[in-house]
């Protein structure tokens, strides 16, 4: 096949119909090829609009006018092929393009042309990943690529797996540190428990408090701990705390520690929170879904210092590493612990009498059963840049948001930063309007400053040029938080963003 097989299909599929396509036609590999073409040349369509500047973002309409516009409803009878096709174009066209070098909306910005080619592999292959008579490539790709993450973490031995995002990775986590204090619960329940509590920081993902949902111990029970005004942990009102629990008779078990805060990008002190855990018997977790990228680079691996003292640590790919989505790890220090707290045995799935090494099979460590293959994508990315080009990546990153910073200090009064120095790729701001720009900096001013903020996004939503995400933080009203995570960003796209907030923004 030559670049121009795919650029034009050799001809039209007409009204064909799913049964003309491969495998319930036996011949049918024509039609499921020319078929497959158009598919590819719209994505190409698509990857190409959305790596150019020049477009939107989006084409925002409201729900309901998007309904009108999108047939959605299931027919009772066969759509022909050509009005699938039609039906992948529309869907992409109002689709937002988050690989634009001018989305910064959420944690996982970009779109990484390796992993892409591997998750259209792994579309292919379409296997689970609990056995390994079934995924015997992927499950070694999977042991091979957690043990080197392992390793930059500073788990010498441990065992680990991909979830299915980072909250679960984190209930992953909870669950496998109640095991390993109380493992009677496993087969007898609440009952056998103390009253248990667990803390993390108030500006921490909001899944740790889903995770003492799930697990039964109430949102009562996870405890949440001042932080300073950069956003960390402080220790001493941990310890405070511990103290007072089990004063109350409670027993306190997990300590969970950010490490770069989903709003902020505050990094929590883990040496002080370890020496607290080993002082207390604490299982301590540290969750670095965001942050876990700067271990790969020299100059900013620093913010994770202390680690390796942790007991279990989630850390996903598809956020500063650039993955597509989802691909989340979870990690812990000592080996047996995962597949002991939720192996369940299932004897049509994990025969112990197998022809190969079972200890291979990774079903029975996790408690979904069915498990996507999310690690070719992340292996054949890491794979094309190697340590040294994930260290650029990552330094990259950095540099874009440092630049951000700057620009928006030399604009003076027309923007005012909610973080000064920000530690990780999340830049938090308000933008001022000329009405608002010789008010003193107060309470007053924050409040029409978050109001201003909602109309502004508003207002960049209906345009489709830019998306920067907002939301209030504590007592502090909306403001801004564009991340910096596509690797493509440039200097560039840092000025149109600052100069189309004040386009949009002017006449506040």
């Amino acid at each position: 096949m030559n670049s121009q097989d795919l650029k034009t299909p050799k001809k039209d599929i007409g009204k064909l119909l799913y049964t003309d396509l491969l495998p319930v036609s036996n011949d049918g590999y024509d039609v499921t090829e020319k078929f497959l073409l158009h598919v590819v040349q719209i994505l190409l369509d698509f990857l190409k609009k959305s790596n150019d500047r020049s477009t939107k973002v989006l084409d925002f309409h409201q729900p309901q006018q998007l309904r009108e516009f999108l047939d959605m409803e299931i027919p009772d009878d066969p759509q022909p092929l050509d009005q699938l096709l039609v039906d992948c174009r529309d869907s992409l066209k109002y689709q937002v393009k988050t690989a634009h070098p001018h989305y910064f909306n959420q944690l996982s910005c970009g779109l990484d042309m390796i992993s892409l080619a591997g998750e259209w592999l792994t579309a292919a292959a379409n296997t689970n990943m609990f056995t390994y008579e079934i995924a015997p490539v992927f499950i070694l790709m999977e042991q091979v690529t957690l043990k080197k993450m392992r390793e930059i973490i500073g788990f010498p031995k441990g065992d680990s797996i991909l979830g299915p995002g980072g909250a679960i990775s984190n209930l992953y986590a909870m669950l496998v540190a109640r095991h390993k204090m109380f493992p009677n619960y496993k087969q007898q329940g609440l009952k056998t428990l103390p009253q248990l509590v667990m803390f993390t920081s108030e500006q921490s993902h909001y899944s740790i408090k889903g995770a003492g949902m799930v697990s039964g111990l109430g949102t009562d029970n996870v405890i949440e701990v001042p932080c300073d005004e950069r956003g960390k942990m402080i220790p001493a009102e941990l310890e405070k705390r511990v103290r007072e629990a089990k004063a109350k008779g409670q027993r306190p078990f997990f300590v969970n520690c950010t490490a770069g805060t989903t709003v902020l990008g505050a990094f929590d002190p883990i040496h002080p929170l370890a020496d607290i855990c080993e002082k207390y018997d604490m299982w301590l977790h540290v969750d670095a879904a965001w942050g876990g990228g700067c271990l790969l680079s020299q100059k900013y691996k620093s913010r994770l210092a202390g680690i390796e003292r942790s007991q279990s640590v989630i850390w996903n790919p598809h956020k500063l590493m650039g993955s597509l989505l989802q691909c989340s790890t979870v990690h812990f220090k000592e080996d047996g612990l995962l597949i002991s707290c939720n192996m369940l045995c299932a004897d049509y799935l994990f025969q112990q009498d197998k022809h190969y090494d079972v200890t291979y099979d990774t079903g029975d460590k996790v408690i979904q059963c069915g498990r996507h293959n999310d690690i070719f994508k992340l292996w054949l990315m890491w794979q094309s840049k190697g340590m040294k080009g994930y260290e650029k990546h990552i330094d990259h990153l950095f540099d874009m948001a440092h630049y951000m910073v700057k620009k928006i200090k030399e604009r003076g009064d027309r923007f005012y930063m909610v973080l000064e120095e920000p530690e990780c790729v999340n830049v938090s701001f308000w933008y001022v309007p000329p009405s608002l720009r010789k008010l003193p900096h107060n309470r007053e001013r924050e409040i029409k400053l978050g109001q201003i903020t909602a109309t502004l996004k508003g207002r960049m939503m209906d345009a489709g040029t830019l998306m920067i995400g907002y939301q209030p933080l504590g007592n502090t009203p909306n403001f801004f938080r564009a991340i910096i995570s596509n690797p493509g960003v440039k200097k560039e796209d840092i000025n149109f963003m600052l100069d189309e907030l004040e386009r949009l923004g002017h006449n506040l």
